[in-house]
């Protein structure tokens, strides 16, 4: 059960929450929650999930692995964060978790009261909108515990920039 959003009341503010890919799209999605975030008083958090690695049964590789990954996933955020910043003046958190996407992504929003907003960016290739899209908007949008907005990954920055 997701906790009551405590987004608007006092000591709290909205949170907009990216989940942060290698994808083409993510960008888009980056962009327009900043902006919009700089324009409504939000804050701006940006997820990404790390896959638990294949060698988790050898002492020690394991470990070393999984700090590779989190190491490079803390360094691609950043990058992501300086565009944020770069584009709407706002500073991102970040957070790093492990599993499964789609369930950290829950997680992370149970765990989190002031998460107001998911936004994610739809792919435009043949492939569709990409997977994360395409179980939210479709299997799970009527359960879904926050709303979401689904940013076309065609969108231009002056095009987001007038929408957010």
């Amino acid at each position: 059960m997701i906790a009551q959003r405590r987004s608007y009341e006092a000591g709290h503010r909205p949170k907009f929450l990216v989940v942060v890919d290698d994808s083409e799209e993510c960008d888009r999605a980056v962009r327009f929650a900043a902006r919009r975030a700089a324009r409504v008083g939000a804050d701006l958090a940006l997820l990404t999930v790390i896959t638990p690695g294949e060698f988790q049964h050898w002492f020690g590789v394991g470990d070393v692995m999984r700090e590779e990954a989190e190491a490079a996933a803390r360094a691609h955020l950043a990058r992501v964060a300086a565009k944020a910043r770069d584009a709407a003046g706002v500073e991102a958190e970040l957070v790093v978790r492990e599993g499964a996407k789609s369930e950290e992504l829950i997680a992370a929003i149970e765990e989190d009261e002031d998460v107001a907003l998911l936004v994610l960016a739809a792919g435009v290739s043949a492939e569709g909108p990409g997977p994360l899209v395409t179980q939210i908007a479709g299997r799970s949008a009527g359960t879904f515990p926050i709303p979401v907005a689904i940013v076309p990954g065609h969108l231009t920055d002056a095009q987001i920039d007038s929408l957010a």
